[in-house]
């Protein structure tokens, strides 16, 4: 997909949130949850990051997450938790598949072409290539982080690099969520909505730029190019 078409998509997301939040009592909703999250304080924060936990765990895309929680907490505030919770998810689902469910993610790699090209990428890269992935995933993230307790990838090396790596994607789905969150909130002025919109096609573009850094890399290392041949989708590695 090309980086203009990617552009052009971001930008048509902003603004199907944007009608959303003008058609939509999308506003009262955000505003019953956020009451929720912060009448109940720190435990409001425990419990939305456990909820992204169990739903990434449980193969839920966690977009929808992570848009609520920039609504919610703000670009800062919602990369920060999300940026937490992804990297928990990451790492429960790793030790799941390498010590606790490995004969069954096993057979679930099996039925997915795209594993052999990855765990090889993996035998010659290491966590470097985990970096590359997350940055241009070729799995969606819930499956790709059981998919990674099965390679030889050590465990500390693997959760830093998948941290790191997922930060540009996340900022970009948090980026998305607050300016829907803006949308459905009160009237802004012109001036205000420049600012969001400078914001939010920045991020667009530097997430585009990160993924296609990435791709190429991934190309270039040994392996790389069948693992790229063999991708279905690419995109920021918190559309998961």
């Amino acid at each position: 997909m090309s980086r203009t078409v990617r552009i052009v998509l971001g930008v048509a997301v902003v603004g199907a949130l944007v009608a959303a939040g003008r058609l939509l009592p999308v506003a009262a909703w955000f505003a019953a949850l956020e009451h929720w999250v912060r009448a109940s304080g720190p435990w409001g924060v425990v419990v939305f990051a456990a909820v992204y936990v169990v739903a990434a765990l449980a193969f839920v895309p966690g977009s929808v997450v992570t848009l609520a929680a920039g609504a919610i907490f703000g670009v800062v505030g919602g990369t920060v938790i999300v940026s937490i919770a992804s990297t928990t998810a990451a790492a429960l689902a790793f030790l799941i598949a390498r010590y606790l469910a490995r004969g069954a993610v096993q057979r679930l790699a099996e039925r997915d072409r795209r594993f052999a090209a990855l765990d090889q990428a993996i035998r010659d890269g290491g966590w470097k290539i985990v970096a590359l992935l997350r940055l241009s995933p070729i799995v969606p993230f819930s499956l790709s982080n059981y998919l990674y307790g099965l390679t030889p990838v050590s465990f500390a090396p693997y959760v830093l690099a998948s941290w790191i790596a997922m930060i540009p994607g996340t900022l970009l789905y948090v980026s998305i969520g607050a300016a829907g969150r803006a949308a459905a909130g009160r009237a802004r002025t012109p001036a205000e909505w420049a600012l969001i919109g400078v914001g939010i096609a920045a991020t667009l573009v530097a997430t585009v730029m990160i993924t296609r850094m990435a791709r190429r890399r991934l190309t270039s290392a040994r392996g790389g190019a069948q693992v790229t041949l063999q991708a279905t989708r690419s995109g920021p590695s918190n559309e998961k």
